[in-house]
């Protein structure tokens, strides 16, 4: 698969909410290109597990 494959199958996983998946698709397509948007992709989708807080849904 090219990047760009590897960067809309993790943008599908994402849209389902399938996080770990996508983050590990944005990581092929940025291994094959490291200038893809997969790269903010991959910083986004970062930022949002290292926010979610398991704790705080579950006291």
């Amino acid at each position: 698969m090219t990047a760009e494959e590897w960067y809309e199958k993790g943008n599908a996983f994402r849209k389902e909410s399938k996080w770990h998946e996508a983050i590990n698709c944005y990581i092929k397509a940025i291994e094959l290109d490291p200038d893809s948007p997969a790269v903010e992709a991959k910083r986004m989708l970062d930022d949002i597990m290292a926010f979610y807080c398991k704790d705080m849904y579950n006291p």
